[in-house]
C-alpha cells in the first residue's frame, strides 16, 4: 500500500474531528474522500501529509511513519492556487524544484517544456491575475506534479470553478493522470467528481469522521467524461454514493 492508515484519531483541544478511521491506497491509485461540510476532510490530508501528527493511530506513507519523512512522500495541493501573484506562470510552476535547491534557470528549463502539454503554450510569462480560473488550476497543478512526489493529496482543487470550466477540469485531470500516474488522495464535496476520478470513493461520517461506505468507481478517468457520467452504471453508482453521504449526514 502507498498509504496506510489504522486506527486513526485526531482532535482539537476538546472537539474530536476523526475516530477510528481506517484507510488502505493502493500504488498508483486514486481514492475520492467525500462527506460533510467540517468532518475533517481536510485535516486527514494533512495527517496524510505530516502536516500534523495524529492523537491516535497510526499513518504510513510509502513505508514512512514520522511526519518529516511523510511530507517527503506527498505533494499537497491546497483549495485555494496559492500561486504567488508576483511570479509568471513559469516560476510559479518552478517554484517546487527551487524548494528542493535549484537554480532558477534550470527550474525553468525542466518545467518550460510541460506548458504546451498542460495546455498553457504561450502564457510562460503571463503573471497569475492575467490567467483564467481554470489556467491558475492548471500551473497549480504542474507545480504539485513537477515536486516529483509519489503521492498526491489535493483538496478541493476546483471547488473555486465555475461548473462548466469545472467538468473541463476534471477531463483534464483524469488525462494527466491516465498519462502520469500517481497514488493521489482525492478531498472533494463533488460526488460526481470523485466517481469519475477515483478508483474508488470513501464516504466520511460528520464529525468525528469515520468511513461509512466505500464504493468502486465503475469508469474511473475515462477518456470520454460526458458519456461516463451519464452511463447507467455511473448514475447508479452516483445514488449509492449519495445515499451513502445522506446516511453519514443524519
Amino acid at each position: 500500500m502507498s498509504v496506510s492508515i489504522r486506527g486513526l484519531g485526531h482532535a482539537y483541544a476538546e472537539l474530536e474531528t476523526i475516530a477510528r478511521l481506517d484507510l488502505e491506497v493502493p500504488n498508483g491509485s486514486v481514492v475520492g474522500l467525500v462527506g460533510p461540510s467540517g468532518c475533517g476532510k481536510s485535516t486527514l490530508l494533512e495527517l496524510i501529509c505530516g502536516l500534523r501528527e495524529p492523537g491516535a493511530g497510526a499513518i504510513e506513507v510509502e513505508g514512512a511513519t514520522a511526519p518529516p519523512e511523510r511530507l517527503r512522500h506527498c505533494a499537497f495541493m491546497p483549495q485555494r492556487d496559492a500561486l504567488l501573484p508576483w511570479y509568471s506562470a513559469l516560476d510559479n510552476a518552478a517554484l517546487a524544484l527551487r524548494n528542493r535547491g535549484q537554480g532558477r534557470g534550470t527550474a525553468r528549463a525542466e518545467v518550460a517544456p510541460l506548458f504546451a502539454h498542460f495546455g498553457l503554450a504561450g502564457f510562460e510569462r503571463a503573471r497569475p491575475a492575467e490567467l483564467s480560473g481554470g489556467m491558475r488550476q492548471r500551473v497549480a497543478f504542474l507545480r504539485t506534479l513537477a515536486a516529483g512526489k509519489p503521492v498526491l493529496a489535493l483538496d478541493e482543487p476546483f471547488a473555486a470553478l465555475d461548473a462548466i470550466t469545472r467538468a473541463e477540469m476534471q477531463g483534464w485531470l483524469a488525462a494527466a493522470l491516465r498519462e502520469e500516474p500517481r497514488t493521489v488522495v482525492l478531498v472533494t464535496h463533488d460526488v460526481e467528481e470523485a466517481l469519475y476520478l477515483a478508483d474508488h470513493v470513501a464516504v466520511l461520517s460528520a464529525r468525528p469522521a469515520r468511513i461509512v461506505a466505500e464504493l468502486p468507481s465503475p469508469a474511473p478517468r475515462a477518456a470520454d467524461r460526458d458519456a461516463a457520467v451519464t452511463a447507467p452504471e455511473f448514475v447508479a453508482a452516483r445514488e449509492r454514493a449519495t445515499a451513502a453521504l445522506k446516511g453519514a449526514i443524519a
